[in-house]
């Protein structure tokens, strides 16, 4: 999962990208308003995660902007402990959640799964299709039940594509969505990941779509 942070302190930015990393997701860091704005415009974040005292543009403006151009990110607002009208307003303007400061990364990291799993249609804690069941809390994988040992790039892909069950997505979608800013993508990272990825599952668990892209059908192929 890649999440666009918002956070204009240095120490508690630096602190909440290092603690979401090490709980498997992929953080791009953005000190102002204006930049989030930006950014979640171009739509390559799975969520934010938004501080609302930002410079340049406040929190309440970059939810109020981004909502009334129709993006529909999932957005996490960050607030402290006693800022209740904050948290009202935000929810209002189109918030999907608020976390209170000093923040828990646990449970930052459990509202933003279930945000993602939700903005997909998958409520459920434990994603399936075909005989595939992944766990985003645990980071595991199995298959008809056996649990299978994936690298981490090759469990980010496959969280990619069962998020996405049933859809088409392409490569430089699911580049998207395994690489944050500053990490270096080969020409064919996705194609290396995918041929792992078979060989460990099955080679007709994820299939091609020529000259479009990759999907992961929700039933097994007939």
């Amino acid at each position: 999962m890649r999440i666009l942070l918002a956070e204009d302190d240095p120490l508690l930015g630096d602190g909440l990208q290092s603690g979401l990393r090490q709980r498997g997701f992929q953080v791009d860091w953005v000190r102002d308003g204006a930049a989030a704005d930006r950014e979640l415009r171009a739509g390559v974040h799975d969520a934010a995660v938004l501080d609302l005292g930002l410079p340049r543009k406040d929190g309440f403006e970059v939810l109020s902007s981004l909502r009334a151009q129709g993006v529909r990110t999932p957005v996490l607002v960050l607030t402290a402990r006693d800022a209740v009208r904050d948290r009202v307003r935000g929810l209002d303007l189109g918030a999907d959640d608020y976390v209170l400061k000093p923040v828990d990364l646990d449970e930052l990291a459990a509202r933003l799964r279930a945000l993602v799993r939700r903005a997909h249609g998958q409520p459920q804690e434990v994603l399936r299709a075909q005989d595939v069941a992944l766990d985003p809390a645990a980071r595991t994988v199995r298959l008809a039940g056996h649990p299978v040992a994936l690298a981490a790039r090759e469990y980010d892909l496959l969280l990619a594509l069962m998020l996405g069950a049933g859809r088409v997505l392409s490569r430089e979608q699911l580049e998207q969505r395994l690489y944050s800013w500053g990490r270096e993508v080969e020409s064919n990272a996705v194609e290396v990941h995918m041929h792992h990825l078979r060989r460990k599952l099955a080679p007709t668990v994820v299939q091609t779509v020529r000259g479009v892209g990759y999907v992961l059908p929700r039933e097994a192929p007939a």
